[in-house]
């Protein structure tokens, strides 16, 4: 985890220091294998167009992130040919969804 990954992770996040990086990598995984597009919907709302075949993982991913930072909501809606994963967070956090987007950008070159 580099200083940057930390300065975006807010103090509401209750998953464990140690934890983050493998956690990170897990998002970045998600992304360089399975993100197909995304798309800013608001300041405070993002969509991953997400490879059908990543939905278990996706899921999973999220439902873990869900429980320990309950700030994210993320919701799941199939779209043929993409699963889409809508991803919100409240005005206060809207720099750790500018973050999490830039990441997929970088990590998927969407």
């Amino acid at each position: 985890m580099t200083s940057d990954d930390r300065a975006w992770v807010p103090e509401a996040c209750t998953l464990p220091t140690v934890e983050r990086p493998l956690r990170l990598a897990e998002f970045d995984d998600l992304f360089a294998t399975a993100l197909r597009g995304q798309q800013r919907l608001s300041a405070t709302a993002l969509r991953w167009s997400l490879d059908p075949a990543a939905e278990a993982t996706a899921r999973d991913l999220t439902n873990r992130e869900s429980s320990c930072c309950s700030f994210f909501s993320f919701s799941f809606t199939t779209a043929d040919p993409v699963l889409q994963l809508d991803v919100e967070v409240p005005a206060a956090h809207v720099k750790v969804l500018d973050a999490l987007a830039a990441r997929a950008a970088q990590t998927a070159a969407v």
